[in-house]
């Protein structure tokens, strides 16, 4: 068993330390003990938000202070980070970067954004990541995406290719698109027979933070319009039943694709 904790919040644009403080309240507010591994995920670029234009100053090296941060939070609560993307500066270049942390407070993977959303200028202000995110999480192996990564199928599938039977993804999805989202979301569960955490910002997005199961069902999903958190418990030993039942990954006929 796995237990998911969805820290739907708002982000204060600009403020790693105000940032912090609201992750810190979070915690207190929400996270109890449990028996079972439990990840939290944070919305994307939690740390600073969308303020990318202010990069050369809010940037964090390496996402070092971010990563100390949430270390230690990790370490004081017995629990991992997945996901929660920050606004990091690496070798002159800029990444929104995911971070994934263990309850020991080590740093075991991290991811930078592969597709970059033009409509917020992404590309004009950051790099794109060249590699995907692939770790175990207990005995679970689990993938790790940032927001617009979810428009791309095809690279959502290469995760479950690879074993991965859980996908943790971070975002600030807007208002205006948030059906897309919902559809989304659901499909990418469904069409790769795994379970799904989504956490979405509120505020000026559009909330709806989702955790989906193999077969589509959602297990929760947050408000669109206040602030809120919730733990999930999943068995990923459910995807292993639904793959030996509906074989598709053993049907698939790429030469056609």
């Amino acid at each position: 068993m796995l237990n998911v904790g969805i820290a739907q919040i708002d982000v204060l644009t600009g403020d790693r330390r105000g940032n912090q403080r609201r992750v810190s309240e979070w915690m207190s507010q929400y996270s109890a003990g449990a028996s079972n591994v439990t990840a939290i995920v944070l919305p994307e670029l939690w740390d600073v938000g969308y303020a990318l234009e202010r990069k050369e100053e809010l940037a964090d090296d390496e996402g070092s202070s971010s990563e100390e941060f949430l270390s230690g939070l990790a370490m004081r609560y017995g629990v991992w980070f997945v996901g929660g993307s920050v606004l990091a500066r690496s070798s002159g270049r800029f990444f929104n970067r995911a971070q994934v942390i263990d309850p020991s407070g080590k740093l075991v993977a991290q991811y930078d954004k592969a597709h970059l959303v033009p409509m917020f200028d992404e590309p004009v202000h950051l790099s794109a990541g060249s590699s995907r995110c692939l770790f175990e999480i207990g005995e679970v192996t689990a993938g790790c995406a940032v927001c617009y990564d979810l428009r791309f199928c095809e690279f959502i599938r290469r995760y479950a290719l690879d074993g991965a039977k859980v996908l943790f993804l971070s975002a600030q999805w807007p208002h205006a698109r948030i059906e897309h989202w919902s559809a989304m979301l659901k499909a990418r569960a469904i069409e790769n027979m795994m379970f799904v955490a989504a956490c979405n910002r509120v505020g000026k997005y559009g909330g709806k933070s989702m955790v989906i199961d193999p077969s589509g069902t959602v297990l929760y999903e947050g408000a669109e319009d206040r602030e809120e958190g919730a733990f999930i418990t999943i068995d990923p030993s459910s995807v292993d039943v639904i793959r030996s039942f509906l074989k598709v990954f053993e049907m698939r006929r790429p030469e056609l694709y």
